[in-house]
């Protein structure tokens, strides 16, 4: 199999080869970039600052499930959360929120301060939608914006709310996101300040063979520019709105598209599977099929129901059982 699949190579093995034939070569890949032993993971908090959002996806039932009424955290809330984290073994905190026009700059700058110049955590949050329209809000250049996050304590960025980067699923997904070009541009420029971090797709929809495929390139032709992708995580969508009929992904087709994943991405390190959210049985076929992490012990997540992990203890013991040596990292690798 070619090092750099190309992008018809690709599209070839999604239609006509066996999932079995891709995991195969995908562990045979992971085994030569991490070696046959060690799976990573790591602990950290998610603290949804707000359930405000004006996006508004069809996919997503966070703003009306989060919280009976609208809500943004406010810095109290947001410490004792933390040093409750503290206690429970995180390593780190996860700020994710909405686009919240009412909240101003100052608030996430005091907020990174708290968490990062007074209680230490390294700081992993707003996603590239959140970035642009809080750019925008505070009539403020991008870079200039990154450059201030960075200051008071943003260490890195996540990949969120790329779901299917192409133009017609754009449309259906989330219209009132940003395009794939938009996309690309923050992450881009996010990068180009020290910022890495993590990108991801999610399957589950109306998206065709050719969509995934496209989605992917998106993402490597960016890490080619930058090389600040950390890892790359496959999700499937989960039930949670009327609006948003989502078809069953099958077990074969995830684990297909985890080894695609690993054989694609010759330039991204780290393939994750959320156990959070598909279990760990599939969690640990995944680790055979080119993952070589299984993302976290997520504390608290209120986007998505958790099938997951809980604590440190039954991380390592999911990673033992799964026939690997488990290794802790930091929420930054």
């Amino acid at each position: 199999m070619a090092t750099v699949l190309t992008k018809k190579e690709a599209l070839k093995l999604w239609k006509n080869a066996s999932w079995t034939e891709l995991a195969k070569a995908a562990h045979e890949k992971r085994i030569q970039i991490h070696g046959k032993k060690n799976v990573s993971y790591t602990v950290f908090r998610i603290i949804n600052y707000t359930n405000i959002c004006k996006i508004g996806c069809s996919f997503c039932s966070f703003k009306s499930t989060a919280g009976d009424l609208p809500y943004t955290l406010s810095f109290g809330e947001i410490r004792t959360l933390a040093l409750k984290a503290r206690k429970q073994g995180a390593s780190g905190i996860f700020l994710q929120g909405g686009v919240n026009s009412n909240i101003t700059l100052d608030y996430y700058l005091k907020v990174l301060e708290l968490l990062n110049k007074k209680l230490k955590f390294p700081v992993r949050g707003f996603s590239p939608v959140e970035l642009f329209h809080l750019a925008k809000n505070s009539k403020m250049p991008l870079p200039e914006l990154l450059q201030r996050l960075k200051a008071a304590g943003l260490s890195s960025v996540p990949g969120a709310g790329a779901e299917i980067m192409t133009a017609k699923m754009r449309k259906i997904l989330s219209p009132k996101k940003l395009s794939a070009k938009e996309w690309c541009g923050v992450m881009e420029e996010c990068h180009r300040q020290g910022l890495k971090g993590s990108a991801n797709i999610v399957v589950g929809s109306t998206e065709s063979p050719e969509d995934i495929v496209e989605h992917l390139n998106y993402i490597r032709e960016v890490q080619n520019k930058t090389g600040g992708f950390q890892s790359f995580i496959p999700w499937v969508f989960q039930p949670q709105t009327d609006d948003f009929p989502i078809r069953h992904v099958r077990s074969d087709e995830y684990i297909k598209l985890v080894a695609l994943c690993r054989l694609f991405f010759h330039n991204i390190p780290n393939i994750e599977v959320s156990v959070l959210g598909m279990g760990k049985v599939l969690g640990e076929l995944a680790l055979y099929a080119g993952a070589n992490d299984i993302s976290s012990v997520v504390l608290e997540e209120r986007v998505m129901r958790s099938q997951g992990i809980a604590s440190i203890e039954e991380a390592e013991e999911f990673i033992m059982n799964a026939g690997f040596t488990a290794v802790r990292r930091g929420i930054n690798y």
